[in-house]
């Protein structure tokens, strides 16, 4: 016998008993993200590799470690796309989307290859939104402002909102000159990753998980000290917005991205429900990447929320939305009675839309398809035998308390919707 192919470790299945989550949740997210003006925009999911170099930077994790990059027939480098921006900015740049404001998201697969654990997966899904044109502040405030009702539309409660701002390009690298001369004083106290980005990425340092890292990281100097008077009067702005809306936040001075493109703004919803995962939805200002991948200079803002961790919030939080189920299952024995169950099917779903609707397929005894019509969760079950084809009736059970009814066939749509 041959071995059994298994899935690769890290890229998940979605079964039928979870996807009706997703598919309310992914409901929820276009419902509201339309609501505010957003459009979809949808881009290949491999791109050339230079893309996210260029973008994310040579000397981070995702380009270093975390890439699936293959080169193909033609000799070119490829790449599963990480992450959404840098795909979005060049899509929008290529087709001429710059020439006004905009305001997109997109939803799908990203791919990184990094040790998988719970929260954290080689194929991921993400629900990204990038707003280009908008010079701010009032950009950002928007953005956060939406996040917040998308956790009230969806039910949750308990996330926290840090937020914090990276300055601009000048004011990082005399800030990073700062940081890497105190992290030089203190070079026997890094760990292994921390000495690798002491000179190539000290920011992300900031950013460490290890707790051996807290109280050397707690004591460096804040990028807020070093704020330029733009982006200080911006963030000043922001949190003014967002306290007269009533949205609560924390500034949080080590909150830094671990992508090159970021200054500005830049926040984060955060839980303690999910464990070291605990980060929901990150997203921030990248006013130059649109240059830096050969555009014209556009503002640019926007986050993104990924799926599997939505989702494992919301079970943890016993928060998943309620799922409908299925209306009615058609038990029809013999052959006429599969035949006629078919063509009544076809009436019902014209006469109700939206009726959701299982004929059984495949034959076998009235016992046997009430067990499926049991397991489908069905309201009703419609009998149909060859006494109610002679009569042009059907038989209507209530599963919940085994009532049977007979009802003709042309009363059979009044009935149900009744």
């Amino acid at each position: 016998m041959a071995d059994t192919i298994r899935s690769i470790r890290g890229m998940n299945d979605i079964l039928p008993n979870t996807t009706p989550y997703w598919q309310a949740v992914e409901s929820t997210l276009n419902e509201v993200l339309t609501a505010y003006g957003y459009q979809e925009i949808r881009f290949p999911i491999v791109e050339k590799t230079a893309l996210f170099s260029r973008s994310i930077g040579e000397v981070t994790d995702i380009v270093e470690k975390e890439m699936y990059s293959f080169t193909d027939r033609n000799g070119d480098s490829l790449t599963l796309r990480p992450e959404g921006t840098a795909g979005c900015v060049r899509a929008a740049i290529q087709n001429g989307l710059l020439n006004q404001t905009q305001r997109l998201w997109y939803m799908g697969p990203m791919f990184r290859h990094e040790r998988p654990q719970k929260g954290r997966y080689r194929q991921f899904h993400q629900m990204g939104v990038e707003a280009y044109g908008f010079k701010g502040p009032d950009i950002d405030a928007e953005l956060i402002v939406m996040t917040s009702r998308l956790w009230k539309k969806l039910g949750l409660s308990g996330l926290t909102l840090q937020i914090n701002s990276l300055g601009s390009t000048e004011a990082r690298l005399a800030y990073r000159q700062t940081l890497v001369t105190y992290y030089e004083k203190n070079q026997a106290l890094l760990d292994e990753d921390s000495q690798r980005r002491l000179h190539s990425n000290p920011l992300r340092i900031l950013d460490s998980k290890n707790p051996a890292m807290q109280e050397l990281n707690d004591k460096a100097p804040t990028l807020l000290d070093y704020l330029d008077d733009e982006s200080k009067q911006d963030f000043d702005a922001l949190r003014e917005t967002l306290d007269s809306i009533g949205i609560e936040y924390e500034v949080n001075p080590r909150l830094v991205r671990g992508l090159d493109y970021y200054g500005k703004t830049v926040f984060e919803w955060v839980t303690d429900h999910l464990g070291s995962q605990g980060t929901v939805c990150a997203g921030g200002r990248y006013d130059s990447l649109v240059e830096q991948l050969g555009g014209r200079g556009a503002t640019a803002i926007g986050f993104a929320i990924g799926l599997e961790r939505l989702i494992a919030l919301l079970e943890t939080m016993n928060s998943l939305p309620e799922i409908e189920n299925i209306d009615a299952y058609i038990v029809a024995v013999g052959d006429n009675a599969a035949k006629k169950a078919l063509c009544l099917a076809e009436q019902l779903r014209d006469q109700i839309p939206g009726l959701k609707l299982i004929t059984h397929c495949g034959g076998g005894s009235f016992k046997s398809q009430f067990k499926h019509a049991d397991r489908s969760g069905a309201r009703w079950s419609l009998i149909l035998g060859d006494d109610e084809i002679n009569q042009q009736v059907i038989g209507v059970k209530t599963m919940a308390t085994g009532e049977q009814e007979t009802v003709p066939w042309d009363a059979l749509a009044n009935y149900l919707q009744s």
